[in-house]
């Protein structure tokens, strides 16, 4: 069974670790990394990718000047490591018996498997959306249900697409009751780089209800959810469009809707007139920023796409998919570890140390 019976953790940096650092694990190192009451002990990975020949070439080197030491999985050929002169700080067991926590961000069905080890040594673990949900005690989200993390040796995040998803739709929902959302995706078809998809010029449509939907509805059961999902030839972010109807047939005005949307932490309010025109607007304005590799962890909300339509309310959003779930596993640490007890101060937490939400402040 799995201890770990300190209660709240006010002193000593909690240890993390990061298995698979492809994608999304770049991005968890990093953001671990950069929290003050966090320390990165290690990252795990099976063969020597470019994204691990990069960071060799940084002298394994960082977010936040952090040395990354890397840890070698099951099967892994520690000959194609030395081809490269990769220092390697020993197996992926002695990484899990080293922290208080992983991060599993492996592919699809390897962070179940992985998960028979994480139990074997008693260590706590948190899984991205492409694992099962019965990998995990709960399915989690920083805002909609960070209460029912508490304490929980098993965590499971949200996709990229219903982690922005349920940002805003909490969001109103804690502001004005929200009853139910229609959703319509739209989705790139692959990360930056990936080429498994090859080279298309079409459309493609999924069959309804999207799992977005049905997962908000888990997350958020009390909200009534159906949505569509269309592939794009894109690479740069997802596209939500989102009706959404309160409670009691209350109506939301454009003024209502606008005003929650503009408080949030993680919603960045645009405009098509300050010249962000879509999906490829918010990331170059990234990119701009000085972002590591061109991240915002803020979803990206057109002011120009609020309206009224009876008493529902329609708006579109932007998901940067490669970097929306971030903070929300950041928050996941904080939960599973009693870090902090609120959905309030763990976010809130999360937010300084990643700098979110500067920009509310201009």
């Amino acid at each position: 069974m799995i201890g770990l019976e300190r209660k709240v953790y006010h002193m000593a940096k909690i240890k993390v670790g990061v298995a698979g650092y492809g994608t999304i694990g770049q991005r968890l190192a990093d953001g671990v990394a950069m929290q003050g009451d966090m320390e990165l002990v290690g990252i795990a990975d099976l063969a020597p990718t470019l994204s691990i020949r990069a960071l060799r070439e940084n002298d394994m080197i960082g977010a936040n000047n952090v040395k990354y030491n890397l840890y070698l999985v099951d099967g892994a050929d520690r000959d194609a490591f030395a081809k490269y002169d990769i220092p390697v700080a020993g197996t992926f067991e002695e990484l899990c018996r080293s922290v208080d926590i992983m991060l599993d961000s492996s592919p699809g069905g390897v962070g179940a498997k992985n998960k028979e080890l994480y139990e074997k040594v008693g260590v706590k673990a948190i899984f991205q959306g492409g694992e099962k949900n019965s990998v995990a005690d709960v399915f989690f989200h920083g805002y909609a249900n960070y209460e029912k993390g508490l304490g929980q040796n098993y965590l499971k995040l949200t996709s990229c697409n219903t982690t922005g998803l349920i940002r805003a739709v909490d969001c109103l929902d804690r502001v004005i009751g929200i009853e139910k959302v229609a959703i319509t995706i739209i989705r790139r078809v692959a990360d930056p780089g990936d080429y498994h998809r090859g080279l298309t010029n079409a459309l493609q449509i999924d069959k309804a209800p999207s799992h977005q939907a049905v997962d908000l509805m888990t997350i958020m059961p009390h909200v009534e959810a159906t949505g569509i999902l269309v592939h794009t030839p894109v690479t740069h972010g997802h596209i939500i469009t989102v009706l959404a109807t309160a409670k009691d047939g209350k109506k939301i005005t454009r003024e209502m809707a606008l005003e929650a949307f503009r408080k949030h932490p993680r919603i960045r309010t645009v405009t098509i007139d300050e010249g962000f025109k879509g999906n490829a607007s918010l990331f170059k304005y990234a990119r701009d920023l000085g972002n590591r590799r061109g991240d915002m962890y803020e979803i990206g909300l057109w002011e120009d796409s609020i309206v009224e339509s009876g008493n529902d309310i329609m708006f579109a959003i932007n998901i940067p998919q490669e970097s929306v779930t971030i903070p929300e596993t950041i928050d996941a640490i904080r939960a599973s570890m009693k870090m902090q007890l609120t959905r309030e101060e763990g976010t809130a937490k999360t937010n300084e140390y990643l700098k979110i939400g500067r920009f509310k402040k201009l």
